[in-house]
């Protein structure tokens, strides 16, 4: 089916029109103006652990032991229904769901622990839970549902129930704008949906989907319930994929499926922002995923590095592994850090932590698959043999880190891929701007209205602007925080720096700074680092202020990512002002146009002897 077509302003329009207004306190979108507040996540934010939740957690960890075989779930393609009805009996499908309606109603933080938990064992099974618990049916119908949809459709996923999340089409990923799935209203009143989506996760078992889809007369989308069984729904194929090699990814079909009104979700046009706001929370479990695949890899890298025996010392004992293990150990640390921040505040009335979830999928992706990376650089040929050959031969070594790798390289495409998670920061990233001097920087805006905003503009940046070289105060603040208190102190002034800069790029490119891209990418890159060395210096602060006897461990590797962290950022503002961008972007559209064929299928040498023969 062919996507609609879609000019770029339509797609830009469609966007903003989506879009929420900020409400509540936002420690990124602070930062990204250039105030630092510490305030805003100090005191770190803890929940209580729950009995009933620690019994789960104990459940859930013996299940995965004992009932869960990871090698033949990978090797077989299929999650056994064994293993899948072990899920029902946990109440796996039911986590989120409010115990009114048979859940377990774990709390948006006890939630991702529990996906933490199985990211540790299972890619494949951590990816059914969360893309069911999190984008599934439950959680949208949790928030934009009415309480006839409620109480008809949590309970069935309280039995066993599975779900998924259809938005993504053939021609069509993170443009919405060209969706071409179609709902068209009959006479009685019910929604009849054409179209395809592909690659829905969970699609070729779901009991029930939401699925997005073009009204064919407004033009509007609209969000809808809709039964995995119903007439005219049909899985086209099941995708197979590098890793996660159960995961029941589909292609999906829909022929003239009738949907009912009562189950359509949200008010009319409201399906891009059910997406959009349910992407936004639920993507946390996906970093949460991250992290419990790093802990293990970490584990194996401390165990074998200490077994391991090389020119008379344990390789751990040498200093090019010894440092990998150093950076490996600060960026688990780190990776906790944010991950359990961004949680813990989604759970918290008054914030808005879009942006903390979206650096949350993005910085814990990418930083996941490189503690992967290292360790299996860390083990050798013994990291790039699969788990059956390690076994089967009797080595020491048994941690599936081939698995591990496969399973976990699309994390950074997931839910928004690391691309569009920059695309999506770095829109954020302006927004005061674009909300005091849009009209100057708006297509279509008259004189009339550019002078009408100069005001306006004038005043914001008379008093914005100067304070942003007036750090000298952050010398005398911090000092709760001890020896961590200088990487406070740098945080605060490279936030200024960084919305210095920002402001210095609006002015310098104007409307086209949206097309350089690699700018913008930067920005986003020092903001996430730069926030994510904050949540880690409060979060060692709080260990040692409650007594935990991990303190001094933590505080050590704060250090440690706190020095990667200042280099990085160092890095990433020197490359704004020195790189090679525009050079780059004209080799690749050259490329696109045919001028480097030669080094495709042909080999240079065969090129050269023809060009020597003519």
């Amino acid at each position: 089916m062919d996507a609609r077509n879609a000019s770029a302003d339509e797609a830009r329009d469609l966007a903003e029109g989506a879009r929420e207004s900020w409400k509540g306190r936002a420690f990124l979108r602070e930062l990204f103006l250039g105030t630092l507040r510490v305030d805003y996540i100090n005191p770190w934010p803890v929940t209580p652990a729950r009995p009933e939740f620690l019994a789960f957690m104990d459940r859930l960890e013996r299940f995965l032991l004992h009932e869960v075989d990871s090698s033949r779930i990978d090797t077989e393609g299929q999650y056994g229904e064994r293993v899948l009805d072990g899920l029902r009996r946990l109440g796996a499908f039911a986590l989120k769901i409010p115990t009114r309606y048979g859940g377990h109603g774990l709390s948006h933080a006890e939630y991702c622990k529990a996906v933490e938990l199985i990211g540790r064992y299972d890619g494949s099974l951590v990816a059914l839970v969360s893309a069911h618990n999190s984008i599934g049916v439950p959680m949208p119908v949790t928030l934009f549902g009415t309480d006839d949809q409620k109480e008809r459709f949590l309970p069935l996923f309280a039995k066993g129930a599975i779900s998924a999340f259809a938005l993504t089409e053939p021609d069509v990923g993170s443009d919405p704008a060209r969706l071409a799935t179609t709902a068209r209203r009959t006479p009685e009143g019910d929604w009849i949906l054409q179209g395809e989506k592909l690659w829905i996760t969970n699609g070729t078992i779901a009991d029930w989907l939401i699925v997005m889809a073009r009204d064919a007369e407004t033009n509007q989308i609209h969000a809808f319930i809709v039964s995995g069984q119903a007439p005219g729904m049909s899985v086209k194929m099941r995708c197979r994929f590098m890793g996660l090699r159960a995961l029941e990814n589909g292609w999906l079909g829909l022929d003239g499926v009738r949907v009912s009104e009562a189950d359509r979700l949200g008010k009319p046009g409201e399906g891009l922002k059910i997406a959009l706001v349910t992407l936004n929370t639920g993507r946390l479990s996906l970093p949460a995923a991250c992290l419990g695949g790093a802990r293990r890899a970490l584990e194996a890298c401390r165990t074998y590095a200490a077994r391991r025996v090389q020119w008379g010392a344990a390789v751990g004992q040498h200093e090019a592994v010894a440092h990998k293990l150093g950076d490996m150990a600060a960026t688990v640390w780190a990776m906790e850090s944010w991950c359990h921040l961004a949680t813990e505040l989604a759970a918290r009335e008054g914030y808005d932590i879009r942006l903390e979830a979206a650096t949350a999928k993005e910085w814990g992706s990418t930083r996941g698959w490189t503690v992967i990376d290292e360790a299996i650089q860390i083990h050798g040929g013994r990291g790039y043999e699969t788990e059956e050959s390690l076994v089967a031969r009797g080595d020491f070594v048994t941690t599936p880190l081939e698995r591990m790798m496969r399973d976990s390289r699309i994390n950074r495409i997931f839910e928004g891929s690391s691309e569009i998670m920059h695309l999506f920061m770095a829109r954020e990233l302006v927004d005061k701007h674009l909300a005091v001097a849009g009209p100057l920087l708006a297509k279509g805006a008259t004189w009339g209205q550019k002078l009408a905003a100069l005001p306006g503009i004038a005043r914001f940046y008379a008093g914005w602007y100067p304070r942003l070289w007036m750090g000298w105060t952050a010398a005398f603040r911090y000092g709760d925080f001890g020896d961590l208190a200088p990487h406070l102190r740098w945080a605060d002034a490279a936030s200024r720096r960084l919305a210095r800069t920002v402001f210095h790029l609006m002015v310098r490119h104007q409307a086209g700074l949206e097309r350089r891209q690699g700018l913008l990418f930067r920005t986003v890159d020092i903001a996430m680092e730069i926030a994510v060395l904050v949540a880690s210096v409060v979060h060692a602060t709080d260990k040692a202020r409650r007594g935990d006897p991990a303190a001094d461990g933590a505080r050590e590797l704060t250090h440690v990512f706190a020095a990667n962290a200042r280099a990085l950022v160092d890095e990433r503002f020197r490359a704004l002002a020195d790189n090679a961008d525009e050079l780059r972007a004209s080799v690749g559209r050259s490329s696109l146009a045919g001028r480097h064929d030669w080094q495709g299928h042909r080999s240079a040498a065969a090129n050269d002897e023809r060009a020597a023969a003519k």
